[in-house]
């Protein structure tokens, strides 16, 4: 069993930090650390739309069960982790219920945010700046094509680049309508039947800036999700068919399949 499905188990102690971005509002993070010193790379790791925290049932408030995982699977494999939180400095606990055009939290926001999360890692002791991935999940993996367009100023401005972009089932029809050029080599994880947002755009995306794209059969949005099962989310006001909701949930296969390919991605950035 890999440590991303035995996440109940996680074990690893998260500091706390606080770092402002580049808008100036100060952003929270959690710092995960693995057994081992210094750590082997780290993973800027960004959340989706719902946050970084569970919203039910008795671990509320805490790291989410996706996030949990993510923690202990790869401080097992000896990397820092940082999970930078958008929501919370600025009043939201999620946004998947809000209309993508008037979210006040939008990729200007999680772009500056994972610039800066890869500004302060790179400056950290225990980091090196050539040693930083950049991993996000549906809007944070929107947030990864974001902070990774080399034809944004701010991107281009960044110091900080990171070895590799890790988005799992991102949103690609903005950045392939606006001409996105990917900075570094950049990988696509996708679910086969996402209506929230499809596989078609990432697809049409990844062959033009020449990205790695994997799509996984049978899966919808959050196919990597260590629990749960699909649901059909009729809160949710964006996706492919507006008005009529989204699917969502866990397929145990593609789960396992992702999570392998993560660990493969790893080692090879960080040989």
């Amino acid at each position: 069993m890999t440590a991303l499905l035995a996440f109940a188990a996680v074990s690893a102690h998260a500091e706390q930090v606080t770092f402002p971005n580049l808008d100036t509002t100060s952003i929270q993070a959690h710092v995960f650390q693995p057994a081992q010193q210094p750590p082997r790379g780290t993973v800027v790791a960004l959340h989706g739309c719902g946050g970084l925290y569970a919203t039910a049932g008795s671990r509320k408030g805490e790291l989410s069960a996706r996030h949990r995982a993510y923690a202990e699977m790869l401080t097992g494999d000896g990397y820092a982790v940082v999970f930078p939180d958008s929501l919370t400095p600025r009043g939201e606990t999620q946004i998947c219920t809000q209309r993508n055009g008037s979210r006040r939290i939008t990729q200007a926001e999680r772009r500056a945010d994972a610039l800066a999360a890869l500004a302060w890692t790179a400056a950290q002791p225990w980091a090196r700046a050539d040693r930083i991935v950049l991993l996000g999940w549906s809007n944070g993996g929107s947030a990864v094509l974001s902070a990774t367009d080399a034809s944004r100023r701010d991107v281009r401005a960044q110091a900080t680049r990171p070895v590799l972009a890790i988005a799992f089932y991102p949103g690609c029809s903005a950045p392939l309508k606006s001409g996105y050029r990917a900075n570094t080599p950049l990988v696509m994880l996708l679910g086969q039947k996402d209506d929230w947002t499809p596989p078609g755009p990432c697809i049409e995306l990844g062959k033009s800036v020449d990205a790695q794209v994997h799509v996984y059969a049978d899966s919808h949005h959050g196919f990597d999700n260590p629990v749960g099962q699909v649901r059909l989310l009729k809160d949710v006001p964006n996706g492919a068919n507006p008005g009529q909701g989204v699917h969502a949930g866990r397929n145990g296969e593609a789960a396992r399949q992702s999570a392998a390919l993560v660990r493969e991605l790893l080692r090879d950035a960080f040989r």
